[in-house]
């Protein structure tokens, strides 16, 4: 029988009697059991967040730190097993799944040191006037499966740090290894300060509608935060959405192709694709089109596609069935237009595990569908250009607006075309970096509010306004 995990309310792992089956993608084995919850385990855990709300927006932010960081430890003290959890029940290689655990500890702690000081606006003989900034209350947080522990506690510190209290839902698809950090941070804060449940997509517009939720943060498709937003309108809830990306590289004609080759097939392939911020869409110059998508392609033919617990693995596979038929079928669909493949192309539906090959596409149109939609798997577009102006704006032509990047040799025109780009994260002559000191977030339909660095702690906040007439004093 695979193990069972149990939930995080009010201080004290539970379950329902009620279990969600965990499958591993790699194998399609069962490899643990969650369990499944409803209205009444929810309404359990917002019970004891809004409980717990009352005193711990009172604690100073030492008391907070303190717990924030007993809850970095956990997850760092505990790497090994979490690493091969991850990979278990996510897919991505133990090298990628050792790297986000060890990078999620690093943001618990890095962002422990954020802080929220209040603002004098005006203090003279007459009057003072300072801003606050105090906690929005309870918070309904919703991981995704992509990078389920990083966007756990992506969720998790910030609402504590300012005072709120969570009630969070991992991914019915990667829910295990958040479960064991749960077990392991019980004790952490006071109960009721963190709270994580599981169960089916069906929770997910419960926890948006729940009368007792204050705010919604969310990590996912574009799709569902659209649904999330109109649920939230109902009672005015604060949202904070990161959403789906569509981004765009642009490789410029004194880019060495020898040298970026490699750095731009990580920053498609790395998770096998399944990143917000990978580089979907990548426009080369004509100049040097043609010897670096060779280049690319002879990377991609050194990289081997499997179980990410074997070694030698470089990507994993699609983490679950439903995202796996879809990027098959947009696969087929540049197959059945006639659109050239550089590599792979070819997928064996017969076999066991989520696997798809490594496939790049040489030049399609700008409105093939693997060009125009987000494709959140091992597919890469490689797309010539001309001009500087003609590419600005192909990478602008989009709905999504997350991040971009460009590859030069000159760093000022690289900064130069980064600040035409209409995305909230540009990097020059690097990929998928973030950090905790600075926000993260979308413009267009890839995101409302921010995440990471002060503004991401805002997101958590109401201002309130002391005025203090200092003439009108009362007898």
């Amino acid at each position: 029988m695979a193990k069972q995990y149990k939930n995080l309310i009010n201080g004290k792992m539970i379950d329902n009697g009620e279990w969600l089956d965990v499958v591993n993608p790699a194998t399609e084995e069962v490899i643990g059991q969650v369990p499944a919850c409803g209205q009444a385990e929810l309404d359990a855990a917002v019970s004891a967040a809004r409980a717990a709300f009352k005193t711990w927006k009172k604690t100073s932010f030492d008391e907070r730190r303190t717990a924030i960081r007993a809850i970095g430890k956990a997850i760092s003290d505990n790497t090994d097993e979490l690493f091969r959890l991850l990979t278990a029940e996510q897919g991505k290689p133990h090298q990628q799944a050792q790297g986000e655990i060890m990078g999620a500890a690093y943001m618990v702690n890095a962002q422990a040191d954020l802080d929220l000081e209040d603002e004098l606006n005006i203090d003279n003989e007459k009057e003072s006037i300072r801003t606050r900034r105090v906690p929005v209350g309870v918070v309904g947080g919703i991981v995704p499966w992509n990078f389920p522990v990083s966007m756990a506690v992506q969720k998790i510190v910030p609402a504590m740090l300012s005072g709120c209290t969570i009630v969070l839902k991992p991914s019915p698809f990667t829910p295990l290894a958040t479960l064991r950090i749960a077990e392991l941070i019980a004790d952490a804060a006071p109960p009721g300060v963190v709270n994580i449940i599981t169960g089916e997509d069906s929770l997910g517009p419960l926890i948006t509608a729940h009368p007792d939720i204050d705010k919604i943060t969310f990590t996912g498709s574009t799709a569902t935060g659209k649904k999330i937003m109109e649920g939230a309108s109902a009672d005015l809830k604060r949202i904070t959405l990161e959403l789906g990306g569509n981004d765009a590289s642009i490789v410029m004609p004194d880019a060495d192709p020898k040298k970026v080759a490699e750095q731009l097939f990580w920053a498609s392939f790395t998770n096998a694709g399944q990143i917000c911020i990978a580089a979907k869409r990548v426009y080369i110059h004509e100049d040097i089109y043609d010897e670096l998508s060779a280049a690319i392609a002879e990377v991609a033919k050194n990289v081997t596609v499997g179980d990410g617990s074997e070694q030698g693995t470089g990507v994993g596979p699609i983490q679950n069935k439903k995202q796996y038929d879809r990027v098959v079928e947009l696969i087929e669909d540049a197959k059945d237009k006639g659109y050239k493949f550089l590599t792979g192309g070819d997928v064996d539906p017969s076999g066991t595990g989520y696997f798809v090959p490594l496939t790049i596409l040489d030049n399609p149109p700008e409105d093939a569908r693997i060009v125009a939609e987000e494709q959140f798997g091992p597919v890469m577009p490689l797309m010539k250009f001309s001009t500087e102006e003609e590419v600005i704006a192909r990478a602008n032509d989009s709905d999504y607006g997350l991040a971009g990047a460009v590859w030069t040799a000159d760093e000022d025109k690289g900064v130069e075309i980064a600040e035409q780009l209409e995305t909230g994260t540009v990097w020059v002559n690097q990929f998928l970096k973030l950090t905790p000191h600075t926000p993260f977030a979308g413009h267009k339909q890839s995101g409302f509010g921010a995440e990471y660095g002060k503004e991401g702690l805002l997101e958590f906040t109401y201002p309130q306004v002391i005025m203090v007439n200092k003439q009108n004093v009362p007898a």
